[in-house]
């Protein structure tokens, strides 16, 4: 039946031009690498869409399939792509690196790392000065957890709930979503706290966070007082008083929650949680994987949105602009207690990684995307607010900068996770009219927008065009 359906919507979107023209599609055929996909590659690397998507080529904020058609790329490879698809600054620093040196290991010295952690380190406050380069954000984040357990001589490690943190046996212990727990043993030492989620949660009103756009709910703020913050703290204080020991190794947190859907806390929770951390002799940990590097648009970091400093800053994904590499960066006292015993790492910081490292550093700088993320993240965030205003089943638009979340329900008063079929069809609709978006959330009921930092306003104009008549569509077929 849906088959026959035919909306009366038209779509009015036009694509904004792209002088950028793709090499002709020369490999496997798209059923044999599908073949391919279900006998030689592990069944717990999803694809996203009912028809996969077979992408060819990319260019800065967009991509092209196997037939030349091309996207608008809103998850930038799940907010890795920070710079821009094949961005020519990093692809000519790579290309010129890779002839010259690629590995050694840090056994000898190569000009690249040092180059590369005067100038990443340089961007953090006192006393952020120490830079311990890894490969992943599961291994940045593992490494992080390692450090405060080893430097503080206690154990445990608190995370809130709806954090991701990453997928290796430790790591898992501190992401407190269920789709990404199996049943083994893990998370030994790791306890999770209440989220504050001004949105969903139990406490959140109409003031509470750092945001163009705040909740539909009401509360009984007032200017200078987050009645929302006191209670999620005094949750906080509750687990600290009944969950862990009188000693805590550390508390993890992202600025924004980036998994569950761009989650943002109440302004000065942060600041608060990490007071009561330290008074019990804990590291705070600021999980910047999606965060950092000018994304949130107001500041470079993510932590410098909530006024704190933390111990400990992890950091990969938009790091290498697609380049696997990431990093601990923390104070010499708390590096130098891992210098006690040996902890290698065989390709973390190396040479081609460094380079590609600083070249995102100059594009960011050079193509002013901090600034650029603030001013089309801000606009993008007020446009989807207008949705939200005019369909019932927007019923959250959040975020700061290039990172936004919006929650879908099936009405605002109950705030129910609009079902997953429906979510589906809006989403198969956004790609088919050539937008790419991501999901998340616990119900993955968010959809997800942290686009590379170089899409512009007429993007924004387009890709809000096509999710309204997505929207429009829902509510043709519903009624």
């Amino acid at each position: 039946r849906q088959q026959k359906w035919k909306s009366s919507v038209s779509i009015q979107a036009k694509m904004p031009p792209c002088d950028f023209v793709p090499e002709k599609y020369e490999s496997y055929p798209y059923e044999r690498v599908q073949k391919i996909r279900e006998q030689n590659i592990a069944p717990s690397l999803r694809t996203y869409y009912k028809k996969p998507l077979l992408l060819h080529q990319g260019h800065m904020q967009w991509l092209f399939d196997h037939e030349g058609r091309r996207y608008l790329d809103l998850f930038a490879g799940i907010v890795t792509v920070s710079v821009g698809h094949c961005h020519p600054k990093v692809t000519m620093a790579t290309q010129k690196q890779l002839a010259r040196l690629w590995h050694t290991t840090n056994i000898y010295m190569y000009p690249a790392i040092h180059e590369y952690a005067e100038r990443l380190t340089s961007l953090f406050p006192d006393p952020l000065k120490v830079v311990y380069l890894t490969n992943s954000g599961s291994e940045a984040n593992d490494l992080a957890m390692f450090m405060a357990r080893v430097h503080t001589h206690n154990f445990d490690v608190i995370s809130l709930r709806g954090g991701y943190h990453g997928g290796s046996p430790y790591t898992l212990g501190l992401t407190s979503l269920t789709p990404y727990k199996h049943g083994v043993a893990n998370g030994f030492g790791c306890t999770s706290t209440m989220l504050p989620d001004v949105f969903r949660g139990p406490w959140g009103g109409s003031h509470c966070r750092d945001s163009p756009v705040q909740t539909v709910r009401k509360c009984s703020c007032t200017e200078g007082s987050c009645l929302a913050k006191d209670q999620y703290i005094e949750q906080f204080k509750d687990t600290l008083n009944t969950s862990v020991p009188k000693t805590v190794a550390g508390f993890i947190a992202e600025p924004i929650q980036g998994v569950n859907g761009a989650v943002q806390y109440p302004r000065n929770f942060l600041k608060e949680a990490y007071q009561l951390i330290r008074e019990r002799g804990g590291l705070c940990i600021s999980d910047e994987v999606q965060t950092g590097f000018g994304r949130t648009g107001s500041h470079f970091w993510g932590f410098q949105t909530h006024g704190v400093v933390p111990d400990i800053v992890t950091l990969a994904k938009g790091i290498g602009n697609g380049f696997p590499m990431a990093a601990v960066v923390t104070t010499k006292e708390i590096a130098s207690s891992l210098a006690q015993n040996l902890h290698f790492n065989t390709f973390g910081g190396n040479p081609l990684a460094c380079v590609v490292g600083a070249a995102v550093l100059d594009a960011i700088e050079e193509d002013g995307l901090q600034k650029n993320s603030e001013d089309v993240g801000t606009y993008m965030l007020l446009e989807l607010a207008k949705l939200r205003d005019k369909f019932e089943i927007v019923g959250d638009v959040r975020g700061k900068g290039l990172m936004i979340g919006v929650e879908m329900v099936t009405d605002k008063d109950s705030r129910r996770p609009l079902p997953a079929e429906e979510i589906n069809q809006i989403w198969e609709d956004c790609k088919d009219m050539g937008v790419l978006i991501g999901r998340g959330g616990l119900y993955s009921q968010t959809f997800r927008i942290k686009p590379p930092m170089c899409i512009t306003k007429r993007d924004v104009d387009f890709a809000v065009e096509v999710f309204h008549t997505a929207l429009q569509r829902h509510v043709e077929r519903a009624a």
